[in-house]
């Protein structure tokens, strides 16, 4: 069985600890949590950018063939 919350907050928290977002813990009730991309996160949007598009052009490619 998986646990969604719990793998998102493992994920999240790797993501931390590569210093790719930084994690913000605001002392209210209920808890409140912000992520945010790092200056060195952003580094990695246009790979991501690239990514996008390829797969896009892979699904497009996909479909037309059906």
């Amino acid at each position: 069985i998986t646990h969604p919350v719990r793998d998102l907050v493992q994920q999240l928290n790797e993501m931390v600890e590569d210093r790719l977002i930084s994690k913000t813990i605001y002392p209210v009730v209920p808890p409140k949590t912000e992520y945010s991309l790092t200056s060195f996160g952003e580094t990695a949007l246009p790979l991501l950018q690239m990514m996008t598009d390829y797969g896009r052009r892979y699904l497009e490619s996909e479909l037309s063939e059906m």
